[in-house]
Order: structure tokens, then sequence, then C-alpha cells
């Protein structure tokens, strides 16, 4: 291995075509040889084969006219035709030997020794005659249709047919050896060519590694492409350019050349008289590109010393934005150190970027927070999702909050850090909790008017019968004070829902006869496409026999909305949804279901989730008023609503998605505005929810 590596190329080309001419040239020697072999046997059997026919058809007639002298000629006109004929003979049916061409007297063993079993046409065996000599003996027999009268002996000599293949072995053996011979000297011309123009190429590259890139390693062209052309355009970059083809440089102004670098006009180059005229083979190719890759090298690297200087400018002006972003900012690598940070991060955890370069979270937070971070930063490292979230971060006695972003860097298709971005979103969030607070208010005075109607009748009562009674009872009575005293209350409570019922202005409600499933249907089409978007699927079956009701249509609308969205929040991603109307079988009531395969309702939170205000989501998501104004809007109209958790098996059907507890909402309307709903156990009885743990309001 030592001596192949430190022999020269050329040395290796020689040796290479040396060593393969002669592997290739033995193995087809061998093949061919084994193949002609084989075929020259073959045609040898055959010819012993046509023989013993051609004797077997004609030695028919005399052996029934037991004409022993016309068989005697016969085998010796066979045995005549070729000297690698060994002997001749013809039996009878019962084995006796007619007619031979033995000399010296016929030998006995030979009779047996080769008998064409019954119902063959022929039989070959290789017979030993003596140490010197084996024979091919091919007995065919000589029959008149199906009677046979004898049969037919010929012997062929082994030792002969083997010095004919013998003859063709050495013959293709010489051939093979003088095409070698050939081949290595031409083999040898040939690398010596070769290896004097790579040779060519090495010491030009060596100058190139030198740092000399102004080299010519391909020939210099006798005619160049503008005068081949007759071309006198100066703006041309290919006029005047000796160093370079034209089929390499991009803009040439021929009307030939195809727009584009190299790889788009080759093509076109093929066929062009210049290239035709002035290509070589593929090592002058070699050369010329080499040449022109040197060129543009040395163009190249000017290049890159102004992109140099324009990265080093853009590179302060990216420092000084970084500098006076008031976000924290930092850059961390595959192990989570921190390689970069800005002047906020640094100031708001009072570090110095000293102090946190190279650092880990650990080295610079409470161990909470940073296992906190580090498991953050592990999932988006291994999933390649970004994260952004709102965080409270106390620093001293003060908290603030910040929206915090982080994403992976990837170099290629391959996550080598992340990049953190968090703004100080204190002040809006303060704007937002007053903001919530406002809508809460408004809420809030919204289900004021509404409890302020209820309220006004028992007052009215109250107030009616103690000034009733006031004028019953003396004034000196102790109960007429007690009686004052309630009136004076009253009045108050009057006055308190009167503000109430100012604060709140209340809308009165739009009663009207309305189609159920169509204001179900305009909800749905609302938000299918939304929920689609997070695998969530809606299935809906309508009952087409409900008649038409009376009710607000566009309160009842937001009753299904808020039942919809509080199922699809409740399952995030990937869920089902069922939504279902049925007339019940009495004819008086509508009941509309809404079910989910979402988290669920615990015991606890069901018996709250109709109380305004009341929420199971975190802080800022929801104000908590959409159940209590959806109970208000459906107690408006005379109905019930009830929420069943874990929903019923038959609410949730065989989705083939992940599937929680799930949660079932249920509303009952009346068909008749005169008849409210007051008692749901039919219905319920109806859906088997009957004997199932149930909020009503």
């Amino acid at each position: 291995m030592r001596f192949l590596a430190r022999l020269s190329f050329k040395g290796k080309i020689i040796l290479g075509i040396t060593a393969v001419v002669l592997l290739f040239g033995v193995l087809s020697a061998l093949f061919v040889s084994r193949i002609a072999s084989r075929a020259m046997l073959a045609e040898i059997k055959k010819r012993g084969l046509s023989l013993g026919l051609s004797l077997a058809g004609r030695a028919a007639d005399p052996m029934l006219a037991v004409d022993f002298l016309r068989l005697k000629n016969m085998v010796d006109e066979i045995k005549e035709s070729s000297d690698d004929i060994v002997y001749v003979f013809i039996q009878d049916k019962s084995g006796q030997v007619l007619s031979h061409t033995f000399k010296s007297g016929f030998p006995v063993n030979l009779k047996a020794a080769n008998v064409v079993p019954p119902g063959a046409e022929r039989h070959i065996q290789l017979l030993e005659i003596d140490e010197a000599e084996r024979v091919y003996d091919f007995a065919l027999p000589v029959a008149i249709g199906s009677e046979r009268l004898g049969t037919v002996r010929v012997g062929l000599s082994q030792r002969k047919a083997q010095a004919a293949v013998q003859r063709l072995l050495f013959i293709i053996f010489s051939v093979s050896v003088g095409g070698g011979v050939v081949a290595v000297v031409l083999g040898t011309f040939f690398a010596r060519t070769v290896t004097r123009r790579l040779d060519v190429l090495r010491k030009s590259a060596e100058e190139i590694v030198k740092g000399n890139l102004d080299v010519q390693t391909g020939p210099r062209l006798k005619k160049n492409c503008w005068e081949i052309k007759n071309c006198q355009n100066p703006k041309c970059p290919a006029y005047g350019d000796i160093r370079r083809r034209c089929w390499y440089l991009a803009g040439t102004l021929c009307p030939e050349c195809a727009p584009g670098a190299f790889e788009q006009k080759i093509q076109a180059c093929r066929t062009c008289r210049v290239y035709w005229e002035n290509a070589g083979d593929e090592i002058q190719s070699l050369a010329e590109a080499f040449d022109f890759m040197a060129l543009s090298l040395n163009s190249y690297i000017e290049d890159l010393k102004e992109a140099e200087k324009n990265i080093t400018r853009q590179q302060q002006l990216f420092k000084t934005i970084l500098d006076v972003t008031p976000d924290l900012m930092s850059l961390q690598d595959a192990d989570l150190r921190f390689r970069a940070v800005n002047p906020a991060f640094c100031q708001y955890f009072s570090f110095t970027e000293a102090d946190i370069l190279g650092k880990t979270y650990a080295d610079l937070f409470p161990p909470e927070k940073a296992e906190l971070f580090r498991a953050e930063d592990l999932e988006i490292m291994r999933t390649g999702k970004p994260l952004s979230k709102e965080i409270l971060i106390s620093k001293g006695k003060n908290q603030h909050w910040f929206h915090m972003v982080k994403v992976p860097v990837y170099d290629e298709a391959r996550i080598v850090g992340l990049l953190l971005t968090a703004r100080d979103i204190t002040e809006m969030k303060r704007f937002q909790e007053k903001l919530i607070q406002t809508v809460k208010m408004e809420e809030l005075g919204k289900l004021a008017g509404g409890v302020a109607h209820e309220i006004n009748t028992p007052l009215g009562i109250i107030l009616g019968y103690a000034q009733m009674l006031l004028e019953d009872i003396p004034p000196d009575r102790e109960s007429h004070e007690y009686l004052k005293i309630i009136e004076k209350q009253t009045q108050i409570a009057r006055r308190i829902v009167a503000d109430l019922l100012n604060f709140s202005r209340v809308s009165e409600s739009r009663m009207e006869e309305m189609d159920l499933n169509r204001s179900i249907d305009e909800v749905l089409q609302l938000v299918r496409h939304i929920f689609k978007q997070d695998w969530v699927d809606l299935e809906v079956s309508l009952d087409p026999r409900i008649p038409l009701i009376r009710g607000d249509r566009e309160k009842l609308k937001q009753v299904w909305l808020n039942l919809l969205n509080n199922a699809f929040e409740s399952i995030g991603r990937d869920g089902l949804i069922r939504m279902t109307s049925k007339l019940c079988p009495q004819g008086n009531h509508v009941v509309v279901t809404v079910s989910d395969t979402g988290a669920g309702i615990s015991d606890q939170d069901l018996e709250r989730i109709f109380e305004p205000f009341f929420s199971t989501k975190g802080p800022g998501v929801g104000t908590g008023l959409g159940l209590s104004v959806s109970y208000g809007i459906v107690r408006e109209h005379h109905g019930r609503i009830f929420a069943v958790s874990p929903a019923p098996p038959e609410f949730l059907g065989h989705t083939g998605k992940p599937a929680g507890p799930g949660a079932l909402f249920v509303v009952i309307l009346p068909v008749d505005w005169e008849r409210p709903v007051v008692d749901a156990c039919e219905e319920l009885a109806a859906l088997n929810l009957y004997d199932h743990r149930w909020a009503a309001v």
C-alpha cells in the first residue's frame, strides 16, 4: 500500500490499465474458452448423432435383405469420413454384430456397453476402450415403423475432440495476451499525455496556494470569439478577453447566446461555431474552468472585502439598535449558555455583560426559576416550536409583566440556539385590567337590570301590603312603627332598583316567531371554519319537525355561540362537538344539546358555573359572564338550562379522537310562549339524563 501511495499518477494509470487488461483478458479467455469448449463438444455430439441417424436410416433395407456387403460398405464409409471416428458397427435386435470397422477383431465387451432403452430414440455414453482411449458411444435404433430391427453404434474419440478444443483455447488466450500488450502500450501513451497536462494543473494550483491568482493553465486560442464571429462590439464582456472562454461569461452579446450564466447558456453554446473550434477534451475544459475559477476567485475576494466592510457597518448599526431598544434580548447556544445580551437585559437584572456571557440560567437565577426556564428551553430545542407567553417577574418589591417570545435559531436544518425577546407590558396589563373591569361592570349592569325587573314585583307587593296595614293599625301601636320601618326600607329598595334600571338601560327583547334550527345554522356557519383550524369537528343533528317558536333570534344566537365557544375552549385542539335539536314527544318543548369531548367540569365548579363573573379560565382570559348571560336569555324565554359532566357516553359517540370527560349543556325552550318550562324532569328522562349529576338554574 505504501508503494502504491508513493507511485506517480502516471505509474498508477499504467499499472491500473495493465491490471485491468490482464484481469479482463484472463477472465474473458476463461469465460470464452469455457463457452467455446462446451459449444464444440456439443457440436461433436451433434455430429455423432447425425452420423448415427444417417446410418440407421440407410441400414434398414440391407438388414431386411441380409445384405452384409452393403452394411460393410456403409460402416467403412462412415469410418473413413473423419479421423476422430474410432469405430462403427451394426447389431441386430438380438445384439449380434452384423458389420463393424474393427480390423483386429470385434471387442466383445462393446456389445452390451451401451444399450438403447426400449422406447428411447438414442443413448449416448462415454466409454473407456483402454488407458489411452475414451470414446463417446452413440447408440441409435434401426426401426421400420414400430418394429425395431437392430442398433447402430458410432464411437467418436474424446481425445481428438479435446485436442480440437485445446487448439481453440490456445488461439483465444493468444489473442487475449496480444490484445493486452497492445492495450498496455496504448495506455502508457495515454497516461503520459494525461499526466503531462495534469502536471500543468498541479503547478497552477500550487501558484494559487501561494496567493498568485494570475495563472494561465488552459492553452492559448488560435482564434478568439470576436475574430471567428468578426465582432467589433467592445461592450461585450468577452471582447478582448483572451484568458476566459466566452461560454463561461454571463451577459455576452452575440445573438446566438442565451441569457444568464454558464448553467443557463452552455446548452446553446454547444451548437455555436466558436465552441466547436475552441472546445477541447475534459482536461482542457478543466484547465479553462480552472483559469476562470482563479480569475473569478480574485474578483470574489475583492467583493468579499467590500462585503466585509458593509457587514461591519451593519453590525455596528445592529448593535446600536440593540443597545437602544427597551426590549430585553438574549441569544443562547445549543448548551443554553448565553452568547449575547443587550444592555436592557443587563440593566433589568443588574448584571454586566461579562457576568452573563458563557453562563446558564442556573448561574444567574434562583433554582426554581432556573429549572422552569431550562425545561421550557429544552422543549423548544426538542420540538422546534416557538414559545410565546406572558410572565410575571418580581424585582424587589416591584412586579413587572413581560411578553416573552423564545424562538429557535437554525443553522440549515439544525437548531443551534435560542433567541429571547421580552417586552415590558406592565402598563398594558394595567389598562387591560381596567378594560376587563369595565366589561365586567357593563355585564353586571345588564345582569342587574334583569334582576331589578324581577325584584320590582315583590317589592311593590310588600310596599302595598305595608301601606294597607298602616291604614288599619293605630299610630300608637308598636306594630305601626314596625310597619313604617318596612315601608321606608321598601321604598329605599325600590329606589335602588330604579337606579339599577337606569344604570343598566336594559334593551327590550324583540319577541317574534322564529326558526330555531335556522338560528343554530347561522351560528354554526360562523364557527365551523375556526374550529376546523384546530381539528375540532362539528356533528350536527337538527330535528326538522320543530315548529316556529316565539323568541328573540339574536339573543338565542348569542346563547348558542356562548355554548359552542365554551366547548371549543374546553377541547383546545383535536376533538368533537355535537349539537342537536329535538322536539319532545309531547310537542310542548324544544330541547337543544351541546356536548364536547373536552376536559369536563369538576363537581365544585359545576355548582357555580352559572354565577356571574365565575370562570374556570385563567386571569384575564374570560369575564365569567358568558353562561350567566346565556342563563338570563334562556330564562327570559321562559326556558331552563342544565349542565352535566362528565357527559353521558351516548352524547360523545365514537369519535376516533382523544376524548376527555366532556360536558353536556341542555337548553329547554317552550313551544307555546304562554306555557313556560317549570318541571323539566320529563325532558331529562327522555334524554337519559335524569339520573346524572346536573346543575340547573
